[in-house]
């Protein structure tokens, strides 16, 4: 595979320090790379159409990060070519009540994509073991056996969700569903940047939440927190991607290839029409060539 030195090993071989937040590889700058990312853009729209045909296999796409680091954009740019009817986007904010009535891979479980779809999340299942881990006081809303409203949970919780997840993630692989993970790396510097921006912009001040200043204040606490979901999730059935994401067009530029690389190793075909059916449309070409 092309893009290995992205992949969080399975054997916890590596730590989030060993990742890069800035890369650009041979580019010189955004301009030098367009092409790249227009024809990974292109790529990705066969795919999707030979995926959506032979209705067979899906395709599920979880990205993970700290605020500012590009999910939006990196969403919107990759996915520009890509068909409506066979995509969709689910962004997963806090749980409503109806929710909380339920396991905490209820609701993401009735968002994965049907055969033939790309299914996109925009954070995941995955804030349970990142944010509810940095945030431990989330527990005692979400009605689970134990009692969490004193003090910190166990560390058995986390290795238990870890496990639920894997879990998971195996089962939609071994029913045709795929899943590929990102994690958008972006450094603590190149997210002050971007907060700025969002303050000095009025045309991005609406993206700017108060929360995201008293959420980085949390940052190494976050570190821990991803680092450890990695050594735990990164499975080789559905391995970690951490990308470099300090370039937000370079870092789009590696989703989309990635991306493309797993569609690719499926073996898509446009299906096969049986002997009768070929003979069928013979026929409907003749009616329509006929008609006066």
């Amino acid at each position: 595979m092309k893009y290995d030195k992205y992949i969080f090993p399975a054997d916890q071989s590596r730590s989030l320090t060993d990742f890069s937040t800035n890369e650009t590889n041979s580019f010189v700058n955004q301009e030098d790379a367009s092409e790249e990312l227009s024809n990974g853009v292109k790529t990705l729209s066969k795919f999707q159409d030979i995926l959506y045909a032979q209705d067979k296999f899906a395709l599920l796409i979880i990205f993970q990060a700290m605020d500012a680091a590009g999910k939006d954009s990196t969403i919107k740019h990759v996915m520009s070519g890509i068909n409506p009817q066979g995509c969709n986007v689910t962004s997963f904010k806090a749980p409503s009540t109806e929710e909380l009535d339920h396991d905490y891979l209820w609701r993401c479980m009735k968002a994965t994509p049907a055969k033939g779809d790309i299914g996109i999340f925009n954070r995941s299942y995955y804030e349970e073991v990142l944010v509810t881990r940095v945030h431990p006081e989330i527990l005692a809303h979400q009605k689970l056996p134990l009692d969490y409203s004193v003090g910190a949970p166990d560390y058995s919780l986390w290795l238990q969700r870890y496990k639920d997840i894997n879990n998971f993630e195996h089962f939609l692989i071994n029913n045709g569903t795929h899943v590929l993970k990102f994690f958008l790396n972006v450094s603590k510097e190149e997210q002050k940047k971007r907060f700025l921006k969002r303050i000095d912009d009025p045309d991005k001040n609406w993206k700017f939440s108060d929360r995201d200043v008293v959420e980085r204040q949390f940052w190494n606490d976050y570190q821990v927190a991803y680092e450890q979901t990695f050594l735990h999730t990164s499975t080789s059935l559905a391995p970690w991607y951490i990308i470099p994401a300090d370039h937000k067009w370079f870092m789009q530029i590696v989703v989309s290839q990635i991306i493309n690389e797993k569609l690719e190793s499926l073996g898509l075909s446009y299906p096969k029409l049986s002997s009768k059916q070929v003979e069928s449309l013979k026929r409907e070409k003749q009616m329509l060539l006929d008609e006066k």
